[in-house]
């Protein structure tokens, strides 16, 4: 098995995954007739979108680039508040051009770095951090896996889509860096060691040369054209970069799809579901902000998507849903999983219960 991707090989040790297969296995048990229908229960599209974001984030990731940039940075910053600002603020923006998993994983093992170096609480930080991409990525349909369904499931165009996720998720972002401001002293910053190593430029024009070909394409709903010209690409030029992408979470989603759908097909599912008044924007939004605390956002995006049309509101739902428990969003899990801090769970609700209860009555009133 050492010629599989590590990816597909932790799978065995993935506990989401793993619940994932068993429902999926207890269905095709319980009714084996409806086995052959489940690739048409799979949002192909969003699969394609994910992929190819992967990809290239990943091409960009490998480039070394956000190294540099994240040093140069932090050599022009002078104390540990504006410090943190920094950090807080390139995780936020970076979740909305390479997906909040992606932006943890280039930025918080830099962070760590960062705060050995010039001694600042890592745990406080990159619990922002994992705040701050719960914040950002919900501003653009590539942002996360849960807008890139939404946007892929009903077709919304780019534009209109960060256009109608913009209120809730500036006032997120403003009430983040407000408090990121109020959360680090303005001690002064005493950086020893500098330097970072280089960047493989070839590598980082060819992603980004690709990078908005790709995107026109998706929000021309041209998604799988899209991923096999990206996949050529990179099969040809750097072919390492393929087998480097994280193909358990698109197997995961797949499953996703399939359990969660043949899930809401259910008589008992639909009725209850049904009771919940999910026409009303309030209802969906309440109920899309709790189950996302239950089962995650991306879960809970693919279930209540075949309840209701209201896309706007269902995206609010459970954007707003990814703060508050840890498994609110499965970034809070990579985010603390990267930390290595068992401590940090504590901190990480100490600061993120009280950004779901903002956020979210602030969506309300906003709805």
């Amino acid at each position: 098995m050492t010629w599989l991707p590590e990816s597909l090989r932790a799978l065995r040790r993935d506990v989401l995954f793993i619940v994932l297969l068993l429902v999926a296995v207890a269905f095709a048990i319980a009714v084996p007739s409806r086995v052959p229908a489940w690739p048409s229960l799979v949002d192909w599209p969003t699969i394609a979108a994910l992929c190819g974001l992967l990809l290239l984030t990943k091409a960009v990731e490998a480039s070394g680039a956000l190294d540099v940039a994240g040093h140069w940075l932090i050599d022009r910053t002078a104390t540990r508040r504006m410090a943190a600002l920094v950090l807080v603020a390139a995780t936020a923006v970076l979740s909305m051009l390479l997906t909040n998993d992606v932006s943890l994983f280039v930025m918080v093992p830099l962070t760590l770095s960062v705060c050995r170096i010039a001694r600042m609480p890592a745990t406080r930080l990159v619990v922002f951090e994992a705040l701050a991409v719960n914040a950002g990525s919900m501003l653009t349909p590539i942002g996360n896996p849960q807008n890139l369904f939404l946007w892929q499931q009903w077709g919304i165009g780019f534009g209109g889509f960060v256009e109608a996720m913009l209120p809730l998720a500036g006032l997120a972002l403003a009430l983040l860096l407000i408090v990121t401001a109020l959360a680090f002293p303005a001690d002064t910053l005493q950086v020893h060691e500098r330097g970072s190593r280089g960047a493989d430029h070839a590598l980082l024009i060819v992603a980004a040369a690709l990078y908005v070909p790709f995107l026109v394409l998706a929000d021309m709903g041209h998604a799988a054209w899209g991923l096999v010209a990206v996949l050529g690409v990179f099969l040809v030029f750097r072919r390492r970069i393929v087998g480097a992408i994280d193909w358990g979470l698109l197997l995961t989603f797949v499953l996703m799809f399939i359990d969660l759908r043949s899930l809401a097909s259910l008589d008992a599912v639909r009725g209850f579901v049904g009771s919940l008044g999910l026409s009303h924007p309030a209802h969906l939004y309440v109920t899309g902000a709790f189950a996302s605390q239950v089962v995650s956002n991306v879960p809970a995006a693919i279930l209540l998507a075949a309840y209701s049309h209201d896309w706007r509101t269902l995206a609010w739902a459970v954007n707003a849903g990814g703060f508050g428990f840890v498994l609110g969003s499965l970034a809070n899990l990579i985010a603390l999983r990267l930390l290595g801090d068992k401590r940090a769970w504590i901190s990480f609700h100490a600061w993120s219960l009280p950004f779901f209860v903002v956020v979210g009555l602030l969506g309300l009133l906003l709805l």
